[in-house]
């Protein structure tokens, strides 16, 4: 994802659910989705339909976690033939990757390994209603025309049952001025899988947003050792699906 230049074309569903509101773009994704915030305390996402993780199920899954854990609200959401929107209310915080974490990763990337624990401990793996597992993942990549290789079909034994973020990526924490977790954001592929589907992308997104050197940094604010056989296979999993 990056951040789209200001003079971007804003689509004519966004202005009309900005209604008198003026729009700010955050975020486009690599298939031309876009985030906007606006300046009444909502975002707006809008976007092609996505074959692996659609905003319906983000809304769904909010609404859901939202019993337990800091999520957005969900104002409105609707889709036509060709693109999906959602509509949330703003929290406070900033992204893990705000440019306010520049000059301190250290801080931002213990946030986001907390953050990541306090969501496993607090979400209940008995009323999750959807899965994340690898035999999950594999199916809706097949479903979507991606061949995944076939050891990654033989995942390691389960350590801990938990409820999953889905994209734990380290822009999906949102923290406060000192580094304290906040809220989780973009909760489409939520469910059930083992904890270190989340851990293993966290980790390595640090990679992505502050350079090498963070991921056990990460993992230890999490609270374990680095188990390097998990963190492999789910690595693998992700950029395969």
């Amino acid at each position: 994802m990056s951040i789209p230049d200001v003079s971007i074309e804003i689509p004519a569903r966004v202005r009309a659910l900005a209604g008198a509101a003026a729009l700010s773009p955050v975020w486009l994704n690599g298939i031309g989705g876009l985030t906007f915030h606006t300046d009444d305390g909502r975002y707006i996402k809008w976007g092609p339909h996505d074959a692996e993780a659609n905003m319906r199920d983000e809304a769904e899954r909010m609404r859901w976690a939202r019993q337990w854990i800091v999520v957005p609200e969900v104002l409105a959401q609707g889709q036509d033939a060709d693109h999906e929107w959602l509509v949330t209310a703003a929290l406070p915080g900033r992204s893990a990757v705000d440019a306010r974490w520049r000059d301190d990763p250290r801080t931002a990337v213990r946030g986001v390994g907390e953050a990541l624990r306090a969501l496993h401990d607090a979400l209940p793996v008995d009323e999750c209603p959807w899965s994340w597992s690898p035999e999950w993942r594999i199916a809706n990549a097949a479903e979507r025309g991606v061949a995944v290789p076939g050891d990654l079909r033989t995942p390691p034994p389960v350590d801990r049952l938990v409820v999953c973020h889905g994209d734990a990526c380290m822009p999906n924490t949102l923290l406060d001025d000192d580094g304290r977790p906040l809220a989780h954001v973009d909760l489409a592929a939520l469910g059930t899988a083992d904890r270190w589907a989340d851990i293993a992308v966290a980790s390595m997104s640090t990679t992505w947003n502050f350079g090498p050197g963070w991921e056990d940094a990460l993992i230890e604010a999490y609270g374990v050792a680095p188990d390097r056989e998990r963190l492999e296979y789910y690595r693998r999993l992700w950029n395969e699906t």
